[in-house]
This record gives C-alpha cells, structure tokens and sequence, in this order.
C-alpha cells in the first residue's frame, strides 16, 4: 500500500468535510477504489473506520464552539446513522462487488444532479 498516497487522500477527505461536511462516501471511498485500487466493500469499511473520530470528534469543533451545530438534529442523524450503519453494513457484505459498485455510483450520480439543478 502506498502510505504516503493514503495521508493524501485522508487530508483531502478532511480539508472538504471541513468545507462542505463532506468527506466518506463522497471523496474517501471512491480515492480509495480508484488509488489504492480496494475493492468497494473494502473502501467502504476503511473509510467507515478511519472517520469514527476525526469526523466524529474533532472536526466539528470548530463549528460546535461558534453555535453552528444544531444539537437536536444531529442527535436525532446520530441515532438514524447508528441503525442504519448497522443495517447497511449487514446487506452490504451479502452483495456483489459489482452491485455494491454500480449503486455507489448512481447514488453520486443523484447526488450531483441534485446539487446542479437545485435552485
């Protein structure tokens, strides 16, 4: 594995959850498919496993301490991410490469439509 790649790619992931709240599935799971060449479901754990606390914790200190977190709601996403975490996870490692490859890219694909044709 090419560890200095893997900092890049972490650092970037991080500079744009910063920016945006963006950063696992978004930035750090297709870099780790396409750089480091794992497959989907691997980039996927990996990528759940290394934001548990950077993103967690530490990055949303910034935006904590300026009043810009609005605790009830991310208390009520935390307990939704927990179950569906669970759940996702559990299904995820019951399907294909290619299913688990082809869904990652038509949920980026919505994704980005969305952010282009909303108003």
């Amino acid at each position: 594995m090419d560890f200095l790649l893997a900092l890049l790619i972490g650092t970037a992931a991080g500079v744009l959850s910063g920016f945006f709240g963006i950063g696992g599935g978004v930035v750090v799971v297709p870099a780790l498919v396409l750089l480091l060449g794992l497959s989907q479901l691997q980039a996927t754990a990996t990528s759940l496993a290394a934001l548990l606390l950077p993103v967690g914790i530490l990055g949303v200190l910034n935006y904590y301490r300026v009043g810009a977190v609005n605790l009830p709601v991310a208390g009520l996403l935390a307990l939704g991410l927990l179950v569906g975490t669970y759940f996702g996870s559990r299904v995820a490692l019951t399907l294909p490469e290619a299913v688990l490859r082809r869904g990652f890219a038509i949920l980026l694909i919505l994704v980005a439509l969305q952010l282009l044709l909303r108003r």
